[in-house]
């Protein structure tokens, strides 16, 4: 028997104020242990969908649950089950890799770490010993990027959402990052990330969704993609071709 969905979209919609249309009854799940990746042009509603989970704007019509949670009717008890991880991390520019860990730690409540706990999280997420103690200004955004997954490894929530994390890494760093969410995944997380990876959603995602102008248009397990040209398939939804067959890779 399937797990119960731990994060669930329901009929989302989100029309702001100007009349735009942003999410139109975008509805999936995403189970302990998988990971759910969004694909689709900038403006196709994927940091949309991720700010309602967050609660950081509300929905117009349906729900983002986490954990059963309605996130826009107890924000506070649902942020307490999710971790975040933006394109763009914001650290503190003037405290160290090491020290920035300890300060989002404690803002989390999480007061049990030890330096070597803070030493050894941050060795898995890719980071060396050497650049420990330097301060995060002085930081390429990929290293930025992986102290920020850092922090939401060291909240220990059971859901994390992922908007463009692989933005900024290099080929290496990108492979590190997918063995990363692996293991993740082993642990039980439920994750959902938005990405314009193409390769690396296919590699690491058990479900892959293409949204456009504000619908799920596409949503499939990747099992089933996995004799597919993605890329050409993404290409045809984005043209409007989705009534053509999947194109198979050769």
């Amino acid at each position: 028997m399937a797990e119960s969905p731990y994060l669930e979209a329901v009929e989302l919609c989100k029309r702001y104020e100007d009349g735009v249309l942003a999410l139109d009854r975008v509805s999936f799940v995403v189970r302990p242990g998988e990971i759910y990746a969004m694909l689709g042009a900038n403006g196709a509603g994927k940091t949309t969908t991720i700010n309602l989970f967050l609660n950081l704007i509300e929905p117009t019509d349906g729900e983002a649950r986490i954990g059963g949670i309605v996130t826009h009717r107890e924000p506070l008890e649902a942020k307490a089950h999710v971790a975040y991880v933006s394109e763009n991390v914001m650290l503190y520019g003037n405290f160290t890799a090491m020290q920035n860990l300890e300060f989002f730690a404690r803002l989390s409540c999480k007061r049990h770490y030890s330096r070597d706990d803070y030493r050894d999280i941050l060795r898995r997420v890719g980071l060396s010993n050497d650049v420990h103690h330097k301060k995060v200004r002085g930081f390429s955004k990929g290293m930025r990027q992986k102290c920020g997954i850092a922090i939401a490894m060291l909240k220990d929530a059971p859901a994390i959402l992922l908007d463009e994390p692989t933005s900024g890494l290099d080929p290496k760093a990108g492979w590190e990052f997918c063995r990363l969410l692996e293991s993740l995944r082993q642990e039980g997380k439920a994750i959902l990330m938005s990405t314009h990876d193409i390769f690396r959603a296919k590699e690491v995602a058990d479900t892959i969704a293409i949204m456009k102008e504000g619908r799920l248009v596409m949503e499939k397990p990747a099992g089933e993609l996995a004799r597919i040209d993605l890329e050409r398939l993404y290409m045809d939804y984005m043209a409007g071709h989705n009534g053509s067959s999947p194109v198979e890779a050769s």
